[in-house]
């Protein structure tokens, strides 16, 4: 005997639905997956940089957000972050884990990295269409003009750059490197002020001090992940 849909017996026997997710949701997923991946493994060419990449992407889409961008802008700049150093798999491992200063050859070396790592990720349309390939390329600029690659200034860098610029900045500060220890956070809060208009975009510097405080909370929960593993 046929079972009526919508008899007692009919909704027993019936298999529960899996939920699923939006192709959008899955493509979205998928891509912040890979891009932490592969932020991970380029971390891992250096030991100086245990989980940066992480603390870059997550301490930028704090900053995208309190600057007042939307969650899929933030998620965009999230992905970036993850992805920003990618072009350092082009760099020596005998340069990045140098203990000691780096000679004027290895220097141009490390500085290459980020237009590296533009042209390794700008055959992905997608990424090149979102922005994040700019992201990557241009996140060693300064607001005034004096940073690299191409030495743009103010708004001529891209905002996505322009933020995970601070957030760079930031971990790189927090962590250990031969050539000194990690900064307290407080002290390298009273840095990022001190480069406000100079390495920094003023509004970025607005939106992390009034984001300080769940950016320490972050930070410092990432450091309590690296002392477990």
């Amino acid at each position: 005997m046929l079972l009526d849909n919508h008899s007692p017996a009919a909704a027993s026997s019936r298999v529960p639905e899996k939920k699923t997710c939006s192709p959008s949701q899955f493509v979205t997923t998928i891509l912040h997956q890979f891009a932490e991946s592969l932020g991970n493994a380029i971390d891992a060419k250096d030991p100086h940089t245990s989980r940066h990449s992480d603390e870059v992407a997550q301490v930028a889409h704090t900053l995208a957000l309190a600057m007042g961008l939307s969650p899929r802008e933030a998620d965009i700049i999230h992905v970036a972050g993850h992805l920003h150093d990618i072009g350092k798999i082009g760099v020596p491992d005998a340069v990045l884990q140098k203990q000691g200063p780096l000679s004027t050859k290895e220097w141009q070396a490390v500085r290459k990295h980020s237009e590296g790592g533009a042209a390794i990720l700008r055959p992905v349309a997608a990424l090149e269409k979102l922005g994040i390939v700019d992201m990557v390329l241009h996140h060693h600029e300064r607001y005034d003009g004096k940073g690299y690659p191409k030495g743009l200034k103010g708004t001529e860098i891209p905002l996505g750059a322009r933020i995970i610029t601070l957030a760079d900045a930031l971990s790189a500060m927090l962590q250990n490197r031969p050539y000194r220890g990690a900064m307290d956070f407080d002290v390298a809060c009273k840095e990022i002020e001190r480069c406000s208009g100079t390495h920094f975009d003023p509004r970025v510097v607005e939106a992390f001090r009034r984001s300080a405080e769940p950016i320490r909370a972050l930070v410092e929960a990432l450091s309590g992940d690296d002392a477990a593993a």
